[in-house]
């Protein structure tokens, strides 16, 4: 699933392609991926202008000039892709929306939607979301706070999207990575100097991926040579079995409240 990172590359890169650009035309093949009629939904768009494109935890908000809002959220296995009819994807498109001859299309949103919403509609459903991990007004003792009265692991709170928006398993894998944290640490024990190195590794990690365009390899333009590029930046997610770069110990798989974990035995001890 597209988590921060990802979806932060999808905001800049369809900001340089669509902000300030009218709708033309929209199609729409599912009937469940939008939150109502297709032909209202086509009609209330058709003619908006984008205004600009927000990211809120995994999520993309096109604004546009009536004030509302287009929500999308990708889910597992959804993507995005712009260009004309001769790049059209090979998969399903369940949303396209066109900007003269220049199209989005959303691809496989079997779980993922493309919600038309006021201002105040967008507002309430993202109020329980928890703070962007990026925030500068976000500090290590905001942060620490998230985590207040949990007594179960690590992993499990941390991609918890009303604890922290936007982190999901890769990224919480390498955030505890590079903070020398092991996953599966209940959060009783973590010490002030525990959450200190976390949110440094927090902020450290999102970054770095965003730089490198996610880890999602599926490409946004067919001149697109950043998307993915942090694939092969990984040091633990989905590596189980392979050597540690930092130490050669060999990567472990295990699971934790039911999502895969990946970590390393000797740079991530036991608490």
């Amino acid at each position: 699933m597209p988590e921060l990172p990802e979806m932060e590359t999808y905001r800049n890169l369809l900001s340089e392609r669509i902000a300030g650009k009218t709708i033309t035309g929209a199609v729409v093949t599912r009937d469940k991926t939008i939150n109502m009629p297709s032909e209202q939904f086509i009609e209330a768009v058709v003619g908006r202008v984008v205004w600009f494109v927000e990211r809120r935890g995994k999520h993309l908000l096109l604004h546009l000039d009536d004030g509302r809002r287009l929500v999308i959220h990708l889910m597992l296995g959804g993507s995005l892709y712009y260009g004309d009819d001769e790049d059209r994807p090979d998969r399903t498109v369940q949303v396209e929306l066109s900007f003269g001859e220049q199209k989005l299309f959303g691809i496989g949103l079997r779980l993922g939607y493309v919600h038309l919403l006021t201002a105040k509609e967008a507002i309430d459903r993202f109020q329980e979301l928890g703070p962007e991990p990026l925030d500068a007004r976000l500090t290590v003792d905001n942060f620490k706070a998230r985590f207040k009265g949990k007594r179960g692991a690590l992993k499990p709170a941390l991609v918890d999207q009303h604890t922290i928006a936007g982190i999901g398993n890769c990224y919480a894998d390498e955030i505890c990575f590079a903070a020398s944290i092991r996953p599966s640490v209940r959060i009783p024990a973590l010490q002030d100097e525990d959450w200190e190195r976390l949110f440094r590794a927090m902020q450290s990690v999102l970054r770095e991926a965003t730089s490198f365009g996610g880890y999602m390899e599926e490409p946004f333009t067919r001149e697109d040579k950043l998307t993915g590029g942090f694939n092969e930046q990984c040091r633990v997610y989905d590596r189980g079995g392979e050597p540690c770069l930092r130490c050669g110990t060999a990567i472990e798989q295990t699971e934790v409240a039911a999502k895969k974990v990946f970590y390393c035995p000797t740079c991530q001890p036991e608490v």
